[in-house]
């Protein structure tokens, strides 16, 4: 039996899914990623000590303008309107925890854009961090939860 790939064309080139005859659904992504980090480090961001600013800020907001610019990094994606896009950010101990959601109408999910927000608010965490503890590990990105679309509801165990 031979597996057809969507984003492939019969003669086996990259193409864009064409998504035209699909029905638009609400649809929302959650995702989730782990930046573990040194107590010291913990300890310092907890007490707004690390030297370039506000930590959670900054990664917030990259978060979000990644999600907004995920076609743009992620080939074959579709530009989507994004209806709404949150990034919680907690310490947790040896790591801070991060969960992005994105929502939509539309005809194709939003879960590469809740995974894209989840792994550059990692990276802006680490690129504000650094200075202090080269060490720090990103791990764990993940889609949690996705609603919507032909596929419905899938929510990771």
């Amino acid at each position: 039996m031979t597996e057809k790939f969507s984003h492939l064309d019969e003669a086996g080139q990259a193409r864009m899914v064409d998504v035209a005859s699909k029905g638009e659904t609400a649809r929302r992504a959650v995702a989730k990623a782990k930046v573990i980090m040194g107590h010291n480090t913990i300890n310092k961001l907890s007490h707004g000590e690390i030297p370039k600013g506000d930590v959670f800020a900054a990664a917030r907001i990259a978060g979000i303008q990644a999600a907004k610019k995920t076609s743009e990094l992620i080939p074959l994606c579709h530009p989507l309107s994004i209806t709404s896009v949150s990034v919680d950010l907690e310490e947790c101990g040896d790591h801070v925890a991060i969960e992005a959601v994105v929502s939509t109408v539309g005809k194709t999910g939003v879960e590469m854009e809740a995974l894209t927000a989840c792994s550059v608010a990692a990276l802006t965490i680490y690129d504000m961090c650094k200075s202090v503890d080269k060490a720090i590990v990103i791990s764990d990105i993940a889609l949690w939860k996705k609603t919507g679309g032909k596929t419905g509801t899938y929510t990771r165990e």
